[in-house]
């Protein structure tokens, strides 16, 4: 089995430069491809690695970069790569043309991961000559910063393929999850939804504000969640574990469901409202800026759950 030193990255947006950067840094060759200014995407890019760096959690930047070239086209890229991580535009009609220029240049032996948030694979690359070699591999935004990665594969998808993908980002130093088999959303935002769904409802029928809301997770549930999952939380949380916390809260749990609406759109005016109390707490100018704060503040999270971890 060939051994993955080259990583083609089709598109440099936010998500596709964390990708080369997790890969770079784990002394991957990384060739991008993107229609933007290749100064401009090296520009970004150096400036992360550089951010990395100071947090101790990265080589000094020029070794990534040294790591890190443009390509002049898609086929370029693709052609000489290993493995290919697509990171375009999150529409259908997009990913369907990219993943059939990808196939079309792709080498045999090399295999494709595609940072959809959502969409399954069978999506959008059914009309791929090798589709079996296509799987969904949906990183979290910033993917060098946060770990997690889903694996999804198609129903068509070389069960090997699979594997690889999860050996890969286990070698390159994200936390990979797998599903045995589709389901739109998959993991991550299908729990992130359901906690919207409930946030919205909860603003939009005056139980509270959206800073008491965020404050609720971020003080509250979010402190636990940075290095612990629902069930390890419920297992910790009454004294004889899990089964023990479910037959005191299920219940409970049950009732709440049952006071629900069923519909679960997110209604115009919850929207507006949580638009307009956001926009008082940070103006539309200052979006950027407080960007680069979560970054800092993930990093220290990293550096700490890095220095801290417990495995019992």
């Amino acid at each position: 089995m060939q051994a993955i030193e080259k990583v083609a990255i089709i598109g440099a947006g936010l998500v596709g430069q964390g990708w080369a950067i997790v890969f770079a840094r784990a002394f991957k060759q990384v060739v991008i491809s993107d229609k933007g200014e290749a100064d401009t995407i090296r520009a970004s890019l150096t400036a992360a690695a550089a951010a990395l760096a100071k947090a101790g959690l990265g080589p000094a930047p020029g070794d990534v970069m040294a790591r890190i070239d443009v390509a002049t086209s898609l086929h370029d890229a693709v052609a000489s790569a290993d493995y290919v991580q697509e990171s375009v535009f999150e529409r259908l009609d997009v990913k369907r043309e990219v993943s059939l220029a990808i196939d079309a240049a792709l080498p045999e032996h090399a295999f494709v991961g595609s940072s959809t948030s959502g969409f399954p694979a069978s999506h959008f690359t059914a009309e791929c000559r090798r589709r079996d070699r296509f799987l969904v591999a949906h990183p979290v935004n910033p993917p060098h910063l946060v770990p997690m990665v889903e694996i999804v594969p198609a129903p068509w998808t070389d069960p090997v393929v699979a594997l690889r993908t999860r050996a890969l980002m286990d070698e390159v130093g994200q936390s990979p999850v797998s599903l045995d088999r589709e389901i739109p959303g998959f993991v991550l935002n299908r729990l992130q939804g359901a906690l919207l769904d409930e946030a919205f409802a909860l603003l939009g029928e005056g139980y509270a504000s959206a800073d008491d809301i965020d404050r609720a997770v971020r003080d509250g549930l979010g402190l636990r969640w940075a290095f612990m999952g629902p069930f390890e939380t419920i297992d910790l949380n009454a004294p004889g574990g899990l089964a023990d916390y479910a037959r005191r809260l299920g219940p409970m749990y049950a009732e709440f469901a049952n006071q629900r609406d069923p519909d679960r759109r997110w209604r115009d005016e919850a929207i507006a409202s949580a638009e307009a109390q956001r926009r008082a707490a940070l103006p539309a100018d200052r979006l950027a800026g407080r960007r680069d704060w979560r970054d800092a503040m993930l990093m220290r999270i990293l550096k700490s759950k890095h220095r801290d971890e417990y495995t019992g």
